[in-house]
């Protein structure tokens, strides 16, 4: 916060000024704000899936992966930090970490609920056509299932990007960092607090509308169906 340009004593809600001296404090933010949104669901994604490939193969693995995430999910984000915080330091892989944790009940119960929802008649066709239990997996229920995975992902993403804030309290957070100090200084500076909330809003806005988008791209055969 060292490129941070004051104003004097007024202190408006919504101050043009500051926020065009301060632009690239606020592009940076909102960077940092987007790179740990999308290394965190990445992280989560990759251990939900392999969570998921373990329960298909072990059902009675189902119960209790799904126990866990609620647990995981149910802990306040500012106690799992500091359960982190002591074994990773402060940074940004303890930031990742925990949200990361916050994704896995999300995207685990939507990716089984897709896979679940592959009738098995087309399973078993695959299977008649000479398809291992791997190539059915990756070339026939994951691609059916992906509508049910993305909008398992998209609540995922807008649940870390609310989140992310809260690991400024470890010098991360992103936009989270811009609502922080505003709180802190003396008096408070209530700009900065505005733009850390609005863009961490429109965030989760664009990045809905696009994996939105990237749903329909990747699935055009659900527009076929609702066409017909």
């Amino acid at each position: 916060m060292n490129a941070l340009v004051m104003l004097g004593q007024e202190r408006p809600l919504v101050d043009w000024t500051w926020i065009a001296d301060n632009l690239p404090l606020i592009w940076d933010a909102t960077l940092e704000h987007i790179t740990l949104t999308v290394v965190s669901v990445g992280l989560g994604m990759a251990v939900s899936l392999l969570l998921t490939i373990a329960a298909l193969r072990w059902r009675w693995m189902y119960g209790g992966i799904l126990a866990v995430g609620g647990i995981l999910y149910s802990i306040p984000s500012l106690a799992a930090l500091a359960f982190l915080v002591p074994l990773f330091g402060i940074g940004a892989t303890a930031a990742v970490i925990t949200l990361a944790t916050y994704t896995v009940l999300i995207l685990v119960r939507n990716i089984m609920t897709g896979l679940d929802g592959v009738s098995e008649d087309t399973i078993e066709a695959a299977r008649g056509q000479g398809y291992t239990e791997r190539q059915v997996l990756l070339g026939v229920q994951i691609p059916l299932a992906l509508p049910v995975m993305m909008a398992g992902l998209r609540v995922a993403t807008v649940t870390v990007i609310g989140l992310v804030t809260v690991t400024a309290l470890i010098g991360q957070g992103g936009l989270g960092q811009l609502i922080l100090t505003g709180v802190r200084l003396l008096p408070p500076l209530p700009v900065m607090i505005v733009v850390g909330t609005v863009l961490s809003v429109v965030l989760a806005i664009v990045f809905d509308l696009a994996l939105l988008g990237l749903g329909k791209l990747l699935t055009p055969w659900t527009r076929s169906q609702k066409s017909a």
